[in-house]
């Protein structure tokens, strides 16, 4: 006889269908769905309007593991970090690339960028989309002819498979630059990694403070010398703000505990490290400020209560070591964050220079201030910005998880 079957609903931003989303949200150009199945194959489906119509859905099975891809991308990572941040000119007495925000003269870069954009294009077209029947081959034409294009896209990946989309690139025939062959620096990019950003409750209109209010979560000692633009940084945070400063685990619990966080933007500017599993699984994350307290992924999570985030604050990682060999993404801790409220998560997903990593944070942060530009047109923007103006391709390896629409909202005048 029928039985009604025990549900337990572990994601739900809607609410039941009874909330909507923000009215600056507007739905991506393009959306890639990547779905793992018991790690034999990836189901894969695409839509959107920068797709040509169709009476069949853009769908197909890829023949290939996730746990090959995972490994690829990790792969692919480590190249980025070995190239771009641990480089030395073997034929000079120079400084590493990682002490240096200009790279225009740098003669061994092209062939690097070109390496990094073959190995990027190599493990999108042919190891990921490549491996299937005549409907994957159609999917991945129409996928590329649509990243091929000259106009920008709106792109989300949504899949618990993380990849680095910025840092994946085009054919070899597709530009002569071999920086316009990245995903990243053609288009925006957003992914959910199976975690999705929480509706705001319509019951409860929630006007922005006044004042915005921003916090500045930083171990003190990283450059105590001054040789990065971080006082800058902390600077432009306290500019017509309410800027919040936690320095120490303790202060960041208290604030967790308090059951109501007014963030609207959250920056953290601090070590990371991945720790090793005891039993051999999946490493986790950790941050630390000035105490040296490991902060990760349960810290929040543990201390997660309903509208801990009300103003659904977008945070801003710049974990200077947040990208090991053999795996760097945020997902643990910026997932964790994601489902106790944030609107958006951007982080590197490599070992980033502390130089880099201060002048992102501080153009980042005086536009995503400024509450006209949302986080996803800043990351692009940027993206290009430092590959145009110095030859950098560190930008590209940031990733937004969800946030893309996410922008500053000030409390009107007179309010």
């Amino acid at each position: 006889m029928p039985k009604e079957l025990p549900l337990r609903i572990t994601q739900d931003p809607s609410h039941g269908f009874t909330r909507h989303p923000a009215s600056t949200i507007r739905h991506p150009d393009l959306v890639l769905t990547l779905d793992t199945y018991a790690e034999d194959h990836i189901r894969a489906r695409a839509y959107g309007t920068a797709l040509p119509p169709s009476p069949y859905e853009y769908t197909a099975r890829l023949d290939v593991s996730p746990s090959t891809i995972r490994t690829s991308a990790a792969r692919l990572r480590t190249l980025w970090r070995k190239e771009l941040v641990a480089y030395q000119s073997a034929d000079d007495f120079t400084e590493p690339y990682a002490t240096r925000l200009d790279l225009t003269a740098e003669h061994e870069l092209p062939e690097i960028l070109e390496e990094l954009a073959d190995q990027g294009a190599y493990l999108l077209w042919s190891e990921l989309l490549g491996r299937g029947d005549r409907a994957a081959d159609r999917l991945r034409n129409v996928v590329r002819d649509a990243l091929t294009g000259e106009k920008p896209l709106r792109v989300r990946i949504d899949s618990p498979l993380f990849l680095p989309w910025p840092m994946l690139a085009l054919p070899a025939d597709s530009a002569e630059n071999p920086l316009h062959r990245f995903l990243g620096y053609r288009h925006q990019f957003e992914q959910t990694g199976g975690r999705y950003a929480d509706f705001p409750d319509e019951s409860e209109p929630q006007l922005p403070p006044p004042v915005p209010v921003v916090s500045l979560n930083h171990d003190r000692n990283i450059d105590r010398d001054g040789v990065t633009r971080a006082a800058d940084v902390a600077t432009a945070l306290a500019q017509g703000t309410v800027c919040v400063e936690r320095s120490r685990r303790d202060e960041l619990l208290a604030a967790l505990k308090s059951g109501r966080m007014e963030d609207q933007l959250m920056y953290f500017w601090c070590h990371g490290r991945f720790e090793a599993a005891q039993d051999a699984g999946a490493p986790l994350l950790v941050v630390q400020l000035t105490d040296s307290q490991d902060i990760d992924a349960h810290t929040v999570l543990a201390r997660r209560t309903a509208g801990l985030l009300p103003y659904r604050p977008l945070v801003l990682f710049n974990a200077c070591y947040a990208g090991l060999p053999g795996g760097a993404d945020l997902t643990y801790l910026g997932g964790a964050l994601i489902t106790a409220g944030a609107g958006g998560v951007l982080g590197p997903q490599i070992e980033m220079p502390q130089v880099f990593a201060a002048e992102y944070a501080y153009a980042f942060v005086t536009r995503y201030l400024g509450g006209t530009d949302t986080a996803g047109e800043i990351a692009h923007t940027l993206a290009r910005h430092f590959a145009d103006a110095f030859h950098n391709p560190l930008g590209l390896a940031y990733a937004l998880h969800c946030g893309m629409d996410r922008r500053l909202e000030r409390a009107p005048q007179g309010t």
